[in-house]
C-alpha cells in the first residue's frame, strides 16, 4: 500500500489498474453483508482508511445449524468462490483477533481454538493491532515488530509512550475489552432459518416455509409472554441475490396460519419485484419487534383458527395488499371536539389501541366532514329536538337521547368554539342522527344554532 504505480508495475507482471469507485464498492459490500446473514443475523462491516474492506460475522449460537464452526467456514469459502470472490477467512473468539488473522495470518482459512489467541497472534506483525501509521512506525523503530513483543511489557509505560489506544487494541484482541459489532441490519429479537438441498421456487412453497418458521418461533414467543408485531422474511437466492419481505402487524400475534395468509398477500403484491431465478436455497424469518400479548380464550375447535380480532385482521390484510401510504387509519387525538378527536395516518400497523366500547361514549358510524345546519323545533329552549329539517327534508323525532355536553377547549386562544350539547335522535322512520346545539342560551349566544354532525348505522 502507498507505492507508486510505476514501482508496482515493475514488481508485478500484467498488473491491471482501475479507478476507485467507492460508492460501487460500498454497495457491493452491503449486498455481500446481507447475503452473509444466511449464516447469522449479526453481520457488520469494517473499513480502513486505505480502502480495504471486509465483514465481521458473529456466529455464536449459529454454527451448530451448519454442522459446526469448521463446516460453516468451509461452506462460506466454497460459496464465495462460486461467486468468483477470493477471501481470507479467520475464526477466533474476538473480532480483533479474527481481523488480525484474516489480514496477516498464514493461509486463507484459519481457525483458532478458543483460548489460543495468544499463541496465534504473538507471531503476527504489530500492524495486526489496527494501529495508526505513526504508532506502527515508532514501534518498529524501537524493535517491537511483532504482537508477541508487546504482550509481556508493562502496560503503564506502553500507555504513556504510545497512548491508550495501543493498550485498548491489545485488550480488544484478547477479549479483555468489548468490541461490539454494528449489524448491517437491525438484529432480530427472535429468528429461525431453514436451508434446502433442492432450492424452492413456487410462492406457495415459500409461504409454507414461512409458516413453519413461525411455528418454530411460536414456543419461544409463548414462553416469554409476547407476540410478534413485525416480521422480516429473508429469501436467499442460489446465485447470492437476497430479497427482504417486511410484515408489520396491527397487533401482536402467535398465530402461524394468520401469518401464513398475510405473507401470501404480501408476496402477491410483490410478485413483480421478487424473481426466484433458479430458486431460494435458504429462507430466514426474523421477529424484529415483539410486544406483550395478553392471555385470552382460544377457539374450541382446532380447525377454527380465526382467533384474531376481525378489525385487526382486516387492517393487516389491507396493509399487505396496498402500497404503504395508500391505506390510512384514524388515530385518536387528545381532544373532545369530535372533528378534532381523530386524524388519518398511513402508519396503520402501529396504531394505538382504542378505548373499549363501555369506556367511550357512542359515536356515529359516519361523521360528516363538516357539521351541516339544521332547523330544529324544541319544546323548551334547552330541551331535546322534537322536529328538525335537514337537507330539505323534515324529520319527526320519535326518541332523543342526551344531551352529552362538550365544553370548548379553553386553552385554544384563537377561534374559541361555543359549548355543544349532542343528542342521539331517532326519527319516526327508524333513522338515527347525531345532532348538536351550539351555544348556551343567554350566556354564549341569544339564539343557539343546531347542526347535524353524523349518522348512525
Amino acid at each position: 500500500m502507498g507505492e507508486r504505480v510505476a514501482d508496482a508495475r515493475a514488481k508485478t507482471r500484467g498488473l491491471q489498474i482501475r479507478d476507485l469507485d467507492r460508492e460501487a464498492d460500498d454497495a457491493a459490500l452491503r449486498r455481500l453483508a446481507l447475503w452473509a446473514t444466511r449464516y447469522t443475523p449479526a453481520v457488520g462491516r469494517w473499513s480502513e482508511e486505505n480502502g480495504t474492506d471486509g465483514l465481521f460475522l458473529d456466529i455464536a449460537g449459529a454454527s451448530h445449524l451448519f454442522g459446526g464452526e469448521a463446516a460453516l467456514i468451509g461452506d462460506l469459502r466454497r460459496r464465495l468462490a462460486g461467486f468468483g470472490l477470493s477471501a481470507r477467512l479467520a475464526l477466533a473468539d474476538t473480532p480483533g483477533a479474527g481481523w488480525a488473522l484474516a489480514r496477516y495470518g498464514e493461509g486463507s482459512e484459519i481457525l483458532v481454538p478458543s483460548g489460543k489467541e495468544r499463541v496465534a497472534l504473538a507471531r503476527l506483525p504489530v500492524e495486526a493491532l489496527r494501529l495508526d501509521p505513526g504508532t506502527r512506525i515508532t514501534l518498529r523503530r524501537l524493535g517491537l515488530k511483532r504482537v508477541g513483543d508487546l504482550l509481556d511489557k508493562p502496560r503503564a509505560p506502553l500507555s504513556r509512550r504510545f497512548g491508550a489506544r495501543l493498550v485498548h487494541r491489545l485488550d480488544q484482541a484478547f477479549g479483555r475489552a468489548p468490541e461490539p459489532i454494528n449489524p448491517i441490519a437491525p438484529p432480530p429479537v427472535y429468528d429461525a432459518v431453514r436451508q434446502f438441498l433442492d432450492p424452492i421456487v413456487a410462492q406457495s412453497a415459500v409461504v409454507r416455509v414461512a409458516r413453519r418458521l413461525f411455528e418454530d418461533l411460536a414456543p419461544k414467543l409463548e414462553r416469554d409472554g409476547v407476540g410478534a408485531r413485525a416480521l422480516r422474511l429473508m429469501l436467499y437466492r442460489i446465485d447470492g441475490e437476497i430479497f427482504s419481505v417486511e410484515l408489520g402487524l396491527a397487533a401482536p400475534t402467535r398465530n402461524a396460519s394468520y401469518i401464513e395468509r398475510l405473507f401470501d398477500l404480501r408476496l402477491d403484491r410483490l410478485a413483480g419485484t421478487i424473481d426466484p431465478g433458479f430458486g431460494f436455497e435458504t429462507i430466514r424469518l426474523d421477529a424484529t419487534a415483539v410486544e406483550r400479548l395478553r392471555p385470552r380464550q382460544g377457539t374450541l375447535s382446532r380447525s377454527d383458527d380465526r382467533s384474531e380480532d376481525r378489525a385487526i385482521s382486516l387492517i393487516d390484510a389491507f396493509s399487505q395488499c396496498f402500497v404503504r401510504g395508500d391505506l390510512t387509519r384514524p388515530w385518536p387525538v387528545a381532544s373532545h371536539i369530535p372533528e378534532r378527536a381523530v386524524h388519518l395516518r398511513s402508519d396503520v400497523e402501529n396504531a394505538p389501541e382504542w378505548l373499549a366500547e363501555e369506556e367511550a361514549p357512542p359515536r356515529p358510524a359516519l361523521l360528516l366532514p363538516e357539521a351541516e345546519p339544521a332547523d330544529v323545533i324544541a319544546v323548551v329552549p334547552e330541551g331535546p329536538p322534537r322536529r328538525f329539517r335537514w337537507r330539505g327534508r323534515t324529520h319527526r323525532v320519535a326518541h332523543a337521547q342526551g344531551p352529552e355536553r362538550i365544553a370548548p377547549e379553553w386553552w385554544r386562544k384563537q377561534n374559541p368554539q361555543p359549548t355543544r350539547d349532542y343528542y342521539i335522535v331517532d326519527d319516526d322512520a327508524g333513522r338515527r342522527f347525531w345532532l348538536f346545539r351550539e351555544g348556551l342560551y343567554g350566556r354564549e349566544m341569544h339564539e343557539p344554532r343546531w347542526f347535524v354532525h353524523g349518522l348512525f348505522a
